[in-house]
């Protein structure tokens, strides 16, 4: 494939190394929106692009790949209050977008874990349920787009909690959402049920970055030739 890589932070050089690794094409790098004109040319030759750059940038980076019928993956988090608007514009114009709040495999799983759990732990509502996420001091959002998928599927399956917070709260429909950022972690997220008797956590932790830019490579090889609005569960769904 060729790609684009729009965001050349940490995420977008270890998209890069593995993508030449796996035999792919680097013919575009787009680290902010000034780059976009000099590159109108070489975009004409994209299979597929990849976005990890900003929240400030990700709307507009969409829009240059939908007005060019070129595929996107995105991994940026930090603009989920467009999600539905993205997300129909897509359908609606015949583009093809894969999204992710996190590429991992093995966060994808943590993901099923953690629907599971709570819908089994709805049945115990003694158990009070807390949430924490911990990465690098350079992450632009609070809490994690990780985080707040977790805590969204809590919401849906467990039916205890309204809305999640991201500060303490003394309202027990509020499922708050702890977050801290030290030094170079690359993420850890973690899900507590707790009751006098017990506790039970389930967590997990990344060891670097190159399980995510797996997942987003492996994301892209399998949306070309596909139209529509894609996210990990479409992926794996298939494997």
């Amino acid at each position: 494939m060729k790609l684009a890589l729009l965001g050349y932070g940490k995420m977008g050089r270890e998209i890069e190394k593995l993508s030449r690794e796996n035999g792919h094409e680097i013919v575009l790098t787009i680290d902010n929106p000034g780059e976009w004109e000099s590159g109108l040319v070489a975009f004409e030759k994209v299979d597929v692009a990849i976005d990890f750059s900003t929240p400030a940038s990700v709307i507009d980076n969409i829009h240059y790949c939908f007005d060019a019928g070129v595929p996107i993956v995105v991994g940026t988090t930090g603009w989920l209050d467009q999600m539905d608007e993205i997300r129909n514009e897509c359908i609606d114009k015949g583009q093809s977008m894969f999204w992710a709040p996190n590429f991992s495999i093995g966060v994808n799983i943590f993901f099923e874990l953690n629907r599971k759990l709570a819908s089994l732990m709805s049945n115990w509502p003694d158990y009070e349920i807390s949430m924490e996420e911990t990465h690098h001091i350079h992450k632009l959002d609070t809490p994690s787009g990780t985080a707040i998928y977790l805590a969204n599927d809590i919401i849906l399956h467990h039916g205890k909690k309204d809305k999640w917070v991201k500060e303490n709260s003394e309202n027990p429909s509020d499922l708050e959402i702890l977050s801290h950022r030290i030094e170079e972690v690359t993420g850890t997220h973690k899900v507590v049920y707790e009751s006098t008797e017990d506790l039970i956590e389930i967590i997990h932790t990344a060891k670097s970055r190159k399980g995510f830019a797996q997942g987003a490579i492996l994301a892209a090889e399998w949306l070309v030739g596909k139209r529509g609005f894609f996210e990990m569960k479409d992926l794996l769904d298939t494997k």
